[in-house]
């Protein structure tokens, strides 16, 4: 059985929306099993900085409603991806653009996780800004040693800059043919794909559109 090979004690099931915490879904994966991975963390680094004053009222409702992620619950999620992904796989990496020029390398401390790439999603519609208005989200690419692109990334014709305007399912709602390339580049088929804080379940979609196998779900979306 797929679940037998991938998961070493409590069965959480392949390719359906589980209603987990997501650390305790990945606790029980086991070692280098999977091939590519997406996280996209729940944090309010660019929220807190604008400062809106009705932020949470009218602006960004849904999203601040989210559970939120401190440092060291993220840094969990990565000691926990560098254990389950295979060497030379890949963890793709949802930050704002607070994060990006802070800085979030300290996150990867003693891991096997090497930074390879950045992609700039351009969502085609103005959001919300203080000064600047926001457009952009920043997905950093991270390779687990060694590092490699032969045999390990088969698609050459994915620009840095990616535009694509998504329908809002969820506060987090990301680009579906985004990812479906990114997953097309790093995996074969019935490969396993994880995302273990779901949300909108955008890369579920994904892994149905390739032939992939989905692993993930979400603390506060997904069926019980």
């Amino acid at each position: 059985m797929t679940d037998t090979i991938l998961f070493d004690d409590k069965l959480y099931p392949v390719n359906k929306k589980n209603k987990v915490d997501g650390i305790n879904l990945l606790n029980n994966i086991k070692d280098e099993t999977i091939a590519t991975a997406f996280f996209d963390p729940q944090y309010r680094g660019l929220l807190d900085k604008m400062k809106y004053g009705n932020e949470g009222e009218n602006r960004g409702k849904a999203r601040s409603e989210l559970p939120q992620m401190s440092d060291d619950v993220i840094k969990e999620f990565i000691i926990e991806f560098n254990r389950i992904i295979k060497k030379s796989g890949h963890l793709f990496l949802w930050v704002d653009k607070y994060h990006l020029c802070t800085g979030i390398l300290d996150w990867f401390y003693n891991t096997d996780f090497k930074l390879v790439d950045m992609i700039v999603w351009d969502k085609d519609k103005i959001g919300m800004g203080y000064r600047s208005r926001r457009k952009s989200e920043y997905l950093i690419v991270f390779q687990k040693e060694p590092i490699r692109a032969k045999g390990c990334w088969t698609l050459h014709n994915i620009p840095d800059v990616w535009t694509e305007k998504t329908i809002k399912t969820h506060p987090h709602s990301k680009p579906i043919d985004l990812q479906k390339q990114l997953i097309l580049a790093t995996t074969n088929e019935n490969d396993f794909v994880c995302d273990p804080a779901s949300g909108g379940y955008s890369v579920f979609e994904c892994c149905k559109l390739t032939g992939r196998n989905f692993i993930g779900g979400d603390v506060e979306y997904g069926e019980d």
